[in-house]
């Protein structure tokens, strides 16, 4: 009898032209699912006879109530090699192997700077007034060269942030809590002195944190308010790391010019969210890591995952 395994959120529905699963076929039956569940109930009659699941990151939260309704589920795989929201103690007293993947850094960077471009542009706003025939020309744009990136986190994709603002001919500051100006340094950035003067330094600033106790509400009214009021705040990276409520009071109060968000605490965002009307916010659906590239290894690797535990050799153990 074939294993069954379901992939969740598939929502552009690629998972299985992303890798070759023939290669299993003919053990494992596997299912793509596009819809999204926040009905934990629901969700869990959809999988209640699989063998495996594979999820896409913090998409779908396998909570530990959620994974006690599914009896028959061994093989849990996340794309990435952190997934906050799979409860891997649950897990764990259930015999549930978790399991993971490599990912690739270049696409989040990608769009951090969509993000921050659109917005020194005013991609948006202009793209709409032609389309509708609007003003020929609403706003001037802001030059970047000369400028300063504040990058909040100096890791894989924060790094390769610095080496493109250079090419923008910006300066780079850099501030975590445990980053020192020899790290900096070889990237071409300065450390910040303190993370307040990065705030107050910068006319963007770009969060590249890992979300842990301590970057949680990391960026709140301090900082925002520190930011001089023509700059600009880029998160890709996690939604939490940003007070929710102070980042609203600061776009609607104009402490900032803007925010370019791609992550939120509620994923889908729902449908009357603040964020999806504020004139001086540039959303996207939490695309950082959208790739065909990231695809390519996400379920490439998880198909190995697969194999490798039908083996009885887990891959990638996570927890």
């Amino acid at each position: 009898m074939k294993l069954k395994c379901a992939i969740l959120d598939d929502y552009q529905q690629v998972a299985l032209v992303m890798a070759d699963w023939s290669v299993i076929a003919d053990r494992v039956e596997v299912l793509s699912i596009n819809q999204h569940f926040n009905d934990e109930a629901e969700l869990a009659v959809h999988l209640q006879d699989c063998d495996i699941v594979v999820v896409m990151r913090e998409r779908t939260p396998m909570t530990a109530t959620l994974l006690a309704s599914l009896p028959k589920l061994k093989l849990l795989i996340t794309s990435g090699m952190r997934n906050a929201s799979i409860d891997l103690a649950a897990a764990a007293r259930q015999g549930i192997i978790v399991s993971g993947t490599a990912s690739g850094s270049a696409a989040p960077m990608e769009l951090s700077w969509a993000l921050l471009l659109g917005l020194a542009k005013h991609l948006v706003p202009e793209n709409h007034g032609l389309r509708h025939n609007g003003p020929w020309q609403q706003a001037v744009g802001v030059t970047l060269q000369g400028k300063t990136l504040g990058l909040l986190g100096l890791g894989k994709i924060g790094s390769q942030m610095a080496v493109v603002a250079q090419a923008f001919g910006m300066r780079v500051l850099a501030w975590s809590q445990n980053l020192t100006a020899e790290k900096a340094g070889e990237v071409g950035a300065t450390r910040a002195e303190s993370k307040q003067a990065l705030f107050e330094q910068s006319d963007f600033v770009s969060v590249h944190l890992v979300l842990s106790e301590r970057s949680r509400g990391l960026v709140g009214q301090p900082e925002l308010q520190a930011m001089k009021k023509t700059a600009y705040l880029i998160n890709t990276s996690r939604a939490a790391i940003v007070d929710r409520s102070a980042l609203i009071d600061a776009l609607q109060q104009g402490w900032i010019a803007g925010a370019g968000l791609d992550v939120f605490e509620i994923e889908p965002l729902p449908a009357e969210d603040i964020f999806r009307h504020l004139p001086n916010v540039l959303a996207t659906p939490h695309l950082g890591y959208v790739a065909d590239s990231n695809y390519q290894i996400y379920f490439r690797e998880a198909i190995e995952n697969i194999e490798a535990f039908i083996a009885g050799v887990p891959l990638r153990r996570l927890g």
